[in-house]
């Protein structure tokens, strides 16, 4: 099999993590060669933004040009040499995160992310992509149950649900790549279906 490039996406508690770990598991039991990495990060300086991007408060100017930095190091460094010797990618986030964070959740122009997307990365798009979806207010109380809020995590219900409409609006345009999971039924349910894509990437 030739290289594939796929990305997990969702608001933050949408359950996406939960589901890489098997989805690569079975992808190897399948005999593909795997490798599973997450953005920002992937690599030791894009590990190194990320904890800034988390932790710090930026400008959201700032946010979005270190979160295209992070992405140029992660594909130079890891995603595009990975892919070249027919490896699958299977990536926790991608751009689709930052239309969907800085554009629909902070307000950035998208015209301006569009632009970055260009010169960064314009060749390499990913073959598909898994949109967890499920109202904020659910992902809310799933994150409170989980862990520590970060930066981003710590936002309110109002800008989740800005985010969720960016991602929709994502899948509206470009509907081909996307699966589309409903993340409120069962663990099993979920399963199910990314089980059933796996032949149709």
């Amino acid at each position: 099999m030739s290289g594939r490039f796929i990305t997990f996406e969702g608001i933050d508690g949408a359950g996406k993590s939960t589901h890489i770990p098997w989805f690569a598991q079975r992808l190897r039991e399948l005999g593909v060669d795997v490798v599973v990495t997450r953005e920002p990060g992937g690599t030791p300086l894009a590990e190194k933004l990320r904890d800034l991007l988390l932790h710090e408060p930026m400008s959201v100017e700032a946010e979005t040009l270190l979160m295209f930095a992070a992405r140029r190091e992660h594909l130079d460094g890891l995603i595009r040499p990975a892919l070249a010797r027919g490896a699958w990618v299977v990536c926790d986030r991608f751009t689709d995160s930052t239309f969907a964070y800085q554009g629909g959740g902070r307000g950035v122009p998208l015209r301006y992310i569009e632009a970055l997307e260009t010169w960064v990365h314009a060749d390499l798009q990913p073959h598909r992509s898994y949109l967890f979806d499920l109202p904020a207010a659910l992902a809310a109380r799933r994150r409170a149950a989980a862990r520590d809020a970060d930066r981003f995590e710590a936002e309110d219900l109002a800008f989740f649900e800005r985010v969720r409409g960016g991602y929709l609006q994502r899948v509206r345009e470009q509907p081909s790549r996307f699966v589309l999971v409903d993340s409120t039924q069962p663990i099993s349910a979920v399963k199910k279906l990314l089980e059933e894509s796996i032949t149709n990437i």
